[in-house]
């Protein structure tokens, strides 16, 4: 009966869900939008593809897919193809800008090629760009994703532009290197903080002041501090009330052995006085030493103090980037085939998490096992043309030895004839000489 009486009745139920979801969607109603992609219809009308490397015959294109694997084959992204190429491609967005507000930077890729050496990041652009020659020497005010190459870099970019130059972050930040679908998101805050999430977990966090060389560092240590004469930094001491025992010098380090005896051959006369061999002497505890006990003066060990860096002068503008006008993709890639996908710039973090389960939460494990599956049928493929090699190879030895062994033959057959008819002129020779 008390269950039932702390249970609300059904339509006070469903009245607290109502309310609960026009909550949620009041919350998501005040995000601003700044531009999303999702490469669904119409999606080439939005972005220019860049002419730069064309003529030099170095400039790659996109697909319009989902690639090999997909949790949701119909929802598409665009794809680098062929390889060894560069790739540049631009959307125009409204222009905004960040100041007072938080920026939220968020995209998937999927590395589903052996990427061996490329990038994978997206840059956000600010001022005029003509956006057919837009390319690598294109003033980018943000540039942020995964680059690798080889075994050693493995790196996510985050580079920001401030008055013009561009800073990279100081931290080694760690991609992913899988073939599967990863969702990368950058948070911005008007109090120069940041964090950056990989599939919708906070990665790193932290601060422009501390972890960008931009502006001199807030405190720098004292050159000029000395440690003061009355520092006392021994953390234990020689108890001062400590006294040596009475005697405690006179203790020999080594004693007679009191088990040794005189050997029955001994003669004292020849051998001299016999004397027994030394031993280390037990109550012997080597040079005196007071005890230790903890020093009462004792402040910890010294230390250069920090003070105010006379260089510093604050920006309370650090985190405002240059007004965004566009959005783009530019990377060069030995082996093509990254999927860009759910591009989305806003100012709500709420809502960039709840597209990450919106799009690739919800189709993370179907795309495993499609991923699995195809690793599958890539795996019995090659053993099948690695089969097909092994066979073939073996019929060509073997081919080759039936045509050794046929020439072989033909050989000792031609020996034979000349041996034969060699034989035959002698006998006739000596046929005759007989006649």
């Amino acid at each position: 009966m008390a269950e039932r009486a702390l249970s609300p009745p059904p339509h006070l139920r469903l009245h607290f869900v109502v309310l609960l979801s026009l909550a949620l969607l009041l919350q998501l109603s005040t995000a601003e939008i700044f531009f999303e992609e999702r490469f669904d219809y119409g999606w080439q009308s939005r972005w220019v593809k860049s002419d730069w490397k064309s003529s030099e015959g170095k400039a790659g294109s996109f697909k319009h897919t989902a690639g090999k694997w997909a949790g949701d084959p119909d929802d598409k992204g665009i794809q680098t193809y062929p390889d060894a190429k560069h790739f540049a491609i631009s959307a125009k967005i409204p222009e905004f800008s960040n100041k007072n507000r938080t920026l939220v930077v968020q995209y998937s890729i999927k590395f589903e090629q052996d990427i061996e050496c490329g990038g994978g990041y997206i840059k956000l652009l600010s001022a005029y760009v003509n956006q057919k020659k837009f390319g690598g020497d294109t003033p980018y005010s943000l540039m942020f994703g995964p680059d690798i190459c080889g075994t050693q870099t493995k790196k996510l970019h985050l580079i920001l532009s401030y008055q013009g130059q561009n800073y990279p972050i100081k931290k080694d930040l760690q991609c992913e290197t899988d073939k599967l679908t990863h969702v990368y998101t950058f948070i911005l805050r008007p109090d120069a903080s940041y964090s950056i999430l990989v599939d919708n977990r906070e990665r790193e966090s932290g601060s422009m002041y501390t972890d960008w060389d931009i502006l001199p560092p807030r405190k720098i240590k004292d050159v000029h501090a000395k440690k003061p004469k009355d520092w006392d930094d021994r953390e234990y001491i020689d108890d001062p009330d400590a006294v040596k025992p009475e005697g405690y010098d006179s203790i020999p380090k080594e004693i007679p052995d009191p088990k040794a005896k005189k050997p029955d051959t001994w003669d004292d006369d020849e051998d001299g006085i016999w004397r027994p061999p030394k031993v280390p002497n037990p109550a012997y505890k080597g040079p005196w030493k007071p005890k230790r006990i903890k020093n009462p003066n004792y402040k910890g060990k010294w230390k250069i103090p920090w003070i105010d860096n006379p260089e510093f002068e604050d920006d309370p503008d650090l985190y405002v980037l240059k007004p965004i006008k566009y959005v783009a993709i530019e990377v060069w890639q030995v082996k093509a085939g990254s999927v860009f996908d759910n591009i989305l710039i806003c100012d709500d973090p709420e809502y960039a998490k709840k597209v990450v389960e919106e799009t690739w939460a919800k189709n993370k494990e179907a795309e495993k096992e499609a991923f699995e599956e195809a690793e599958k049928e890539r795996k019995a493929r090659e053993e099948e043309e690695a089969q097909r090699a092994r066979e073939e190879g073996e019929q060509r030895r073997r081919d080759r030895g039936y045509d050794r062994r046929y020439q072989d033959k033909e050989r000792y057959r031609d020996r034979y004839k000349r041996h034969y008819h060699r034989d035959r002129d002698y006998l006739d020779d000596d046929y005759h000489d007989e006649l």
